[in-house]
């Protein structure tokens, strides 16, 4: 736990990887410098697999590679509100450049920060902060910087060609690479030492991922409609009916699932839950036929299992898409990030 000034407190292939078409929201559906931030100690982190160099495209791999983020530049102001005014972005993530927006509130700071990781939308259609427009105005409303990471390969990040056939696990490098340019942006109205994470989709995944490779990075975590944490399941689910041709690229640089249990098994979170140090949301609808709420609740088992901090919430009669219900869940999510951010 942490103490924080007044309170003290206390969380498509590989997840990243999950894809499908969408409905232009981020949704995996089937129609688819020096700083002046203070200082932080990380918590150490469980141990990661030693008994041999980890495969690059691996989660161990992941573990065991030096991340950078930095250079957070705020670029030319897209909209200005009552309550914040959004920027145009980019910042530096393990050598290359990925743009997005940033919320930042009026007022007097430091304001607790959150990256945003959306869902899949297909890169050739996407276009800067697209996926997760209500949660931007909403959190930033509240008092929260928020940066919306566009990912390597959207809009005007950096081209990553290998990115699809190593599973996007990029992703969860860009997500890495977002807190750490913040927390190391020394700006006045950024507090570095107050970061969560919140992904929806795909993005869930994405944020399962960086939870697992990064303990301590952040303070709290929380996830919508996420996909499974097992990726063979979400490739089933997302790829194959659609006859992706990645699939088979894919397969055949890695192996099935039949053929090399040991790959698969190390690209998914559920197998290194362990590491895992944050307190953990997951909200999901009860009528998600997009990713099914099984996913969630076997996702949430393992955590439990493993001792972790982790709440899941059913929406009944919810969707993919959180429309009736969705201010009710981000109460939820607001309380929550107010908790352990605050």
């Amino acid at each position: 736990m942490r103490l924080r000034g007044k309170a003290c407190v206390t969380v498509c292939l590989v997840l990243a990887a999950a894809v499908g078409c969408t409905n232009g929201d981020g949704d995996a559906t089937r129609t688819d410098p020096p700083t002046s931030a203070p200082a932080r100690t990380e918590r150490p982190s469980p141990s990661a697999p030693t008994s041999k160099p980890p495969h690059p495209v691996s989660l161990p791999g992941l573990i065991a590679r030096e991340h950078r983020g930095s250079d957070l530049r705020l670029g030319a102001v897209r909209t200005r509100t009552d309550a914040y005014t959004q920027y145009a972005v980019t910042y530096e993530a393990n050598g290359l450049t990925i743009s997005g927006l940033m919320n930042v509130p009026e007022g007097k700071g430091p304001f607790p920060a959150l990256v945003l990781a959306h869902g899949y939308i297909d890169p050739a259609v996407y276009t800067t902060g697209r996926g997760l427009a209500r949660e931007q105005d909403l959190l930033a409303r509240s008092g929260y910087v928020v940066l919306h990471t566009d990912y390597r390969n959207h809009a005007g990040s950096d081209d990553d060609p290998d990115n699809d056939v190593n599973l996007r696990l990029g992703y969860t490098e860009d997500v890495i690479a977002a807190v750490k340019a913040l927390r190391a942006s020394g700006r006045p109205e950024i507090d570095g030492d107050r970061i969560g994470l919140l992904g929806r989709s795909m993005g869930g995944g994405v944020v399962y991922n960086t939870l697992v490779v990064a303990p301590g990075l952040v303070d709290a975590a929380v996830v919508y409609a996420p996909v499974s944490s097992r990726p063979e399941e979400n490739i089933d689910q997302f790829q194959r009916p659609e006859r992706d041709p990645i699939v088979a690229e894919i397969e055949a640089e890695h192996g099935t699932p039949e053929d090399n249990p040991a790959f698969w098994r190390d690209v998914s979170p559920i197998t290194y839950v362990d590491r895992v140090t944050e307190p953990l949301l997951i909200q999901h609808g009860t009528a998600d036929d997009t990713c099914p709420l099984k996913w969630s609740e076997q996702t949430t088992a393992a955590f439990e299992a493993a001792g972790k901090d982790v709440r899941l919430v059913k929406q009944p009669g919810e969707g993919h898409t959180f429309y009736a219900r969705w201010r009710t869940s981000m109460d939820t999510t607001m309380d929550f990030f107010d908790r352990h951010l605050r």
